[in-house]
């Protein structure tokens, strides 16, 4: 067994003895909120919740059930009140919907459909860029952020290991050329066109090495060749000395400058799979954790408001939010990391096009291993197109939907959750493998080459469905509604309101960009579902307090809780790039700084143009008058 180094050892002991502390002395120092009235008691919880979930000494899930005990001990809730607030229409929504996304996962779905885009798209460095961006945007809208990531990095360390391989033969091939043992390109040295995807290794300094390459010189045989004299007329040999200083001095000089660009654009690509994978989320109710929060606050805040939040209304809303912030993020990513003219970007040139022919190549042959796609596959795929077609019609306010009248004339029987329940649920009895009967389908479609004779397994397991799903998001959702309703029952959230009454004077707007910056920053160091927990219930009486729509101040927040971009501990797409080795923090906090000022014009731009249209923000609804308890 290895010994871990003294200095390691002594963080884990400092690290130790600091969360002990925390755990230990966050409820002694306070302790005495807890022992005048029920809205001190309240906020006693939630500042001991955040304490815990800003530090994480003890894990998310855990913090988040501390209501279960604190609330009946102080005298808040009831228990089975309390307990009730952990399983809300919103987490089924969630666990419906991720179970669609773990059979999306399983059966390598997003992967076609990934490398399919990126073929269609190109391997430019600008449309490469772009391609990676919008499909792994529109991934993030429907499975989680963290596997989007992890599915994407893989095939931009594949790519960017085919383009440097390529530079590398050619810098060698320029090389041997200028020692007087010239090697023309032959097909063969094209032939990394049709590459088997091999595994890079991370060195110390944090580049990407592949074993029995060449090492970069300088490409400029021009230059070389020029200086270079002609053997037939030797010079003396003090002045061939000094010309092979010089020649020296340029090789080093160009082999910087290619390793400097791949630098860049790896750091560019990279960071444009982890951008996007958090910027695609908040285009879906289920793509992110505080778009959640933030429909079940609304149903246990403001429960006459009628559904103003569903997955139709939401989508109309934040979809195009989405697509200009990733224009934007686009945009940054290629002045700073690509740095090029726009016409030399777009341009092909000839040593150009060979990388960009051996990138392609490199996602061509991932996609022919995926083979013919399955029955597996297409049952996925039109369950998955159900169940969106079902959310976008069933309410989707500018028309009756397909609940309207069938199920909802009455009361809100049927909801989103019904929908994502409902095709989860199929997945479950549907079988994984054509029957006799179907014989339309293609026998090579059958992973067994023919039609299955036997009972096939369904298209999910509960095996599979257990291991992949979040479990402790749920406990983290069912925490925060735990808190919003002990915030309504305790009158914190009336009190909390009344103080904030002399921000009448300031415009709406104003607040909600300062809202917007603070929750930014504070999404940084604490969860993004955390984040929203805590303090969408907050925004919600702040908002009545002035007579402003809640959804005016409440939506906003909610989307900047899911901007964390500058730091890799951030959000797991972050951590997952940065474990490559290529970036730094530094590289992170600099763009991500200029993200998260993107992020909230984007969303300022959103929420008072077609957002205030969509929602009536100019009003202040009658739902909001006051909370009736459910």
């Amino acid at each position: 067994m290895a010994v871990l180094p003294l200095r390691v050892r002594m963080f884990r002991v400092v690290w130790r003895a600091k969360s002990v502390f925390i755990v230990a002395s966050g409820p002694l120092v306070l302790l005495p909120l807890a022992l005048s009235t029920k809205e001190s008691a309240c906020a006693y919880v939630i500042l001991l919740m955040a304490l815990y979930w800003c530090t994480e000494v003890l894990p998310l899930a855990v913090t988040a059930l501390l209501p279960t005990i604190l609330f009946p001990v102080l005298g808040i809730m009831q228990s089975k009140d309390v307990c009730m607030q952990y399983l809300r229409d919103s987490n089924m929504l969630f666990v419906g919907g991720l179970m669609v996304a773990v059979a999306v996962e399983h059966w390598n779905l997003h992967k076609r459909i990934a490398l399919k885009v990126l073929l269609v798209v190109g391997v430019r460095p600008a449309l490469l860029m772009l391609g990676f961006m919008g499909v792994t945007a529109f991934l993030s809208m429907w499975i989680s952020n963290t596997a989007t990531a992890a599915m994407m990095v893989p095939i931009v360390h594949a790519v960017l290991d085919q383009l440097h391989r390529h530079d590398d033969m050619e810098e060698g091939r320029l090389k041997g050329s200028q020692d007087g043992n010239p090697a023309p390109a032959t097909q063969s040295d094209v032939a990394v066109a049709v590459p088997e995807p091999v595994s890079g290794r991370t060195g110390e300094s944090g580049e990407r090495t592949r074993e029995g390459d060449v090492t970069a010189t300088a490409p400029n045989d021009g230059i070389m060749s020029s200086l270079k004299p002609p053997p037939q007329d030797k010079p003396p040999s003090a002045p061939k000395a000094s010309a092979s200083s010089v020649v020296c001095a340029l090789e080093v000089e160009e082999a910087e400058g290619v390793d400097d660009e791949r630098r860049r654009l790896s750091k560019g690509l990279l960071l444009s799979v982890c951008y996007a994978a958090s910027i695609g989320g908040i285009a879906t109710l289920t793509g992110t954790g505080p778009n959640l929060v933030l429909l079940g606050q609304m149903s246990q805040l403001f429960p006459q408001s009628g559904g103003v939040i569903n997955s139709a209304s939401w989508f109309v809303f934040a979809f195009p939010t989405m697509m200009m912030m990733l224009l934007m993020a686009w945009i940054l990513l290629h002045q700073v990391f690509i740095g090029r003219s726009p016409r030399e970007a777009w341009s092909c040139g000839g040593g150009r096009a060979a990388k960009e022919r051996a990138a392609r190549a490199v996602i061509a042959e991932e996609h022919r291993r995926l083979g013919h796609m399955t029955y597996g596959e297409a049952s996925v795929m039109a369950l998955f197109l159900l169940m969106v077609a079902l959310w976008f019609t069933r309410e989707p306010r500018f028309v009756d939907g397909w609940a309207s009248r069938l199920f909802n004339a009455e009361a809100e029987f049927v909801t989103d959750a019904t929908v994502a329940l409902m095709v989860a649920l199929l997945l479950f009895v549907l079988p994984s493998r054509p029957p006799r009967y179907l014989c339309c389908w293609r026998p090579n479609s059958d992973p067994d080459g023919q039609v299955s004779r036997g009972p096939a397994p369904p298209l999910l397991t509960w095996k599979v469905a257990q291991a992949k799903i979040p479990w402790n998001i749920v406990l983290l959702l069912g925490g925060g509604f735990a808190l919003a309703k002990g915030s309504e029952e305790s009158g914190l959230s009336r009190w909390l309101g009344s103080q904030m009454t002399p921000l009448h004077s300031i415009p709406p707007w104003a607040i909600t960009v300062v809202l917007c910056l603070l929750t930014a920053t504070f999404t940084e160091c604490a969860s993004n579902v955390a984040t929203a927990t805590l303090l969408l219930p907050i925004l919600a009486s702040m908002s009545q307090s002035i007579s402003v729509n809640p959804l005016y101040v409440m939506i906003p927040c909610t989307l900047s809780a899911s901007f964390a971009f500058m730091l890799p501990v951030a959000t797991p797409p972050n951590a997952i790039v940065f474990s490559s080795g290529y970036l730094k923090v530094a590289d992170m906090a600099k763009t991500g700084v200029v993200m998260n000022v993107i992020g909230i014009a984007c969303i300022s731009v959103a929420i008072n143009t077609w957002g205030r249209v969509l929602f009536s923000l100019d009003s202040f609804p009658e739902w909001a008058n006051a909370t009736t308890p459910i």
